[in-house]
């Protein structure tokens, strides 16, 4: 894809980070508060991304139902008659409704709070010749910061945050991480601003 998209955005890639149902439909057993809110701006963000001819990396998580692959912290949350949410096969684990993964976009599953943790992504982003990120989804204080700053750890050249396709619990923890991630170089475009990059 690299190769195929030219121009601005020809090493540009777009990762949507855990854009599954039980973070963001209500009731869902991980459900983060804002995450219903920025729907609309992911599915935006994906469509314009595609128009632009960047690749889109599904970043998921999906675990084992019995917990063996979850953090020691969330354990407690996969025993008998327990929710097990985002396991592997089952419904909480979907990407929510409006969100598709296509025929040549990338699905990247991972267990822990960043996409490069103990995952491909590095070497994968390495082999096609991306050092440009952009990163949506949820949620800010944990998978968007944790996978961001590793990527400004890894050098890549240029990380964008969406500030109005991420999402976390409350809106102040939303901006306390932003202001975070911004002190590091990264850029906190709103949707519009992006789309008119």
């Amino acid at each position: 894809m690299a190769l195929e998209n030219g121009g601005k955005w020809s090493k540009t890639a777009l990762i949507v980070i855990d854009m599954q149902k039980d973070f963001i439909v209500p009731g869902g057993p991980m459900l983060v508060k804002g995450g219903e809110a920025i729907v609309p701006n992911v599915i935006k963000t994906v469509e314009v991304a595609r128009n632009r001819g960047i690749p889109i990396i599904w970043v998921v998580r999906e675990h084992d139902p019995l917990g063996r692959d979850v953090e020691l912290f969330r354990r407690h949350l996969y025993g008998d008659g327990k929710p097990k949410p985002t396991s592997k096969g089952g419904i909480g684990a979907e990407l929510v409704d409006g969100l598709v993964i296509q025929e040549g976009d990338y699905k990247l599953v991972k267990t822990r709070f960043s996409a490069f943790f103990n995952t491909n992504l590095h070497s994968y982003l390495q082999g096609i010749g991306f050092t440009n990120l952009v990163i949506i989804g949820v949620q800010t204080p944990n998978c968007i910061r944790q996978t961001v700053f590793d990527a400004v750890a890894l050098d890549y050249q240029h990380v964008t945050v969406i500030i109005d396709a991420t999402a976390a619990a409350t809106p102040d923890v939303h901006i306390a991480n932003i202001f975070d991630m911004k002190n590091v170089g990264v850029a906190t475009p709103t949707l519009e601003e992006w789309c008119h990059s």
